[in-house]
């Protein structure tokens, strides 16, 4: 007897309807589409120069001259206000004279003595030779006075000598300008005893101008490299001057752990006033082609910095390795690994794969 015979009534039906349900099974397993994520790009575009910088400092004179008095003594006259304009050769303060008139007085009287007792060993020696010749005196005693004439000598020069100081020391009573400036500080009033050479008076000198600032580490060499320096003061932001670096201090501050630096101020006018709040602006520091991205857009897996690069066939995303350079706010240099063109995704970085699809919105390039 076949299969079909042995088989009992009512049951092929019910083999058909369990074969259409394995059926209906398999034609509704389908493939499970990936989600389609929605990022944030910019189309990566080059710009010339790098990221540039910004340092804020100070307008100072090319030449300070902090003066003081060769002398000490009490000061009794200040003739000069902060901001006064001088001439060289203008004097500045007075000390009192009393005390260096004593001494040029003391020294006459020395010098006077020391010339009495010159006069009175050349008479003393000459007295002695003529008694050699009569044999009445010893050639010992000739040669004691001539060596007691020659230490009078020496002590003449020497009281001489001493007279000339105190003469010079009562001309330090005043303090006088070197050069034509402007008086930047005072720090001694009238009244006050200072001694030698401590600092009373600043004059900012006329001419040249500068601006002081301090430079991070990480910036030296592109400060150095810089081609062209640009320099504003912020009460007349619509100005600009040409700067050059003249000088770069070769050790860092022991407090801010920045290096110093000045920048001269080529053709200044007399709008730029000593004290001024200025900016310096390296516009071309690299001085090339460069390319720029928010640093959201920068991804660092296992120590080497990458970007996810959009196809724009297929709305893909692919790693990217790149090289950075200098960053400055919210954006960073991009020196290698990009040619420029490429749609690159700034936002949710950590969050995607190679290959998944991205939905991007409007993107636009990274202006200079």
């Amino acid at each position: 007897m076949s299969f079909a015979e042995r088989m009992k009534p009512g049951a092929a039906p019910l083999l058909l309807a369990g074969a259409l349900l394995v059926a209906g099974c398999v034609r509704k397993t389908e493939p499970a589409h990936e989600e389609i994520r929605p990022v944030r790009s910019v189309v990566a575009g080059e710009s010339s120069g790098s990221v540039g910088a910004t340092y804020s400092g100070q307008v100072h004179a090319r030449y300070e001259s902090k003066l003081g008095f060769q002398a000490s003594g009490r000061i009794v006259a200040r003739l000069v206000e902060v901001g006064s304009h001088v001439r060289r050769g203008q004097p500045l303060m007075r000390l009192d004279p009393a005390q260096e008139a004593l001494q040029v007085v003391a020294a006459v009287a020395s010098t006077d003595a020391a010339k009495s007792r010159v006069a009175q060993n050349r008479v003393d020696l000459q007295r002695t030779e003529q008694l050699l010749a009569r044999k009445f005196a010893s050639q010992a005693e000739v040669d004691q006075q001539r060596l007691a004439l020659a230490e009078a000598e020496s002590q003449l020069k020497s009281a001489l000598a001493q007279q000339q100081i105190r003469v010079n020391q009562r001309g330090y009573t005043e303090l006088f300008a070197d050069r034509d400036g402007v008086v930047a500080a005072i720090h001694a009033e009238a009244g006050q005893v200072v001694s030698a050479g401590q600092q009373l008076v600043t004059v900012a000198a006329d001419g040249e101008r500068e601006v002081l600032v301090s430079v991070p580490e990480s910036r030296v060499d592109e400060l150095r490299k810089a081609k062209s320096l640009q320099v504003s003061v912020w009460a007349r932001p619509a100005k600009r001057y040409q700067g050059a670096l003249r000088e770069l201090a070769p050790d860092t501050d022991s407090v801010t752990r920045t290096y110093s630096a000045r920048i001269s101020v080529k053709e200044p006018d007399s709008a730029l006033m000593l004290g001024m709040t200025a900016s310096v602006f390296t516009p071309d520091v690299e001085g090339k082609s460069a390319i720029r991205l928010p640093l959201g857009a920068i991804l660092h897996k296992d120590g080497q910095a990458q970007v996810w690069v959009v196809d724009a066939g297929t709305s893909q995303v692919a790693a990217r390795a790149v090289e950075l350079g200098s960053a400055q706010d919210d954006h960073v240099q991009v020196a290698a690994g990009l040619a420029g063109g490429e749609t690159v995704v700034t936002a949710g970085v950590h969050m995607l794969h190679a290959g998944q699809k991205v939905k991007t919105a409007a993107a636009q390039g990274v202006q200079p």
